[in-house]
């Protein structure tokens, strides 16, 4: 458990970084998924370009989501995170809920949605807080290089 009071905040170019990491991995996540659907549909005859295909497109849409829900709830960090020395917590230094953490990322989407600028926020906040921070009630806080 964190003591919040006295715990170092990553700043945007760290978190930026981690983001970056886990880009990869949401990427490879989608590779997996596309390709899957795309052997599906030749071995069920399905001409390309005929059927929609709105099973791939959830995919695409949760699959990230259950990767962070998935990480923050077992561990606190992403694979990303975890190369950056970053950790999510809840207000009380405690590892995040389910609930809390499809809260924080569906306002991690509302941060994105101006053009970033809940993601800006943090070179601004005394907190180093993004606007999705504040609204999950959750804060990213650094680690030591042994956890």
């Amino acid at each position: 458990m964190f003591k919040l009071s006295e715990a170092a905040r990553p700043g945007l170019l760290r978190r930026l970084a981690a983001m970056f990491y886990d880009a990869w991995l949401i990427a490879a996540l989608w590779l997996l998924g596309s390709t899957v659907d795309y052997f599906v549909r030749d071995a069920l005859g399905v001409p390309p370009g005929t059927e929609r295909h709105w099973i791939l497109q959830l995919y695409m849409v949760l699959a990230p989501m259950i990767f962070y829900i998935g990480f923050w709830t077992h561990g606190g960090q992403t694979l990303g995170m975890r190369a950056w020395r970053i950790r999510v917590v809840d207000t009380q230094g405690r590892d995040i809920s389910m609930a809390r953490a499809v809260l924080r990322c569906l306002y991690a989407l509302l941060s994105w949605l101006p053009l970033g600028l809940g993601f800006l926020w943090i070179a601004f906040d005394r907190d180093r807080a993004a606007w999705h921070d504040r609204l999950s009630n959750t804060w990213l806080v650094m680690t030591s290089k042994k956890s």
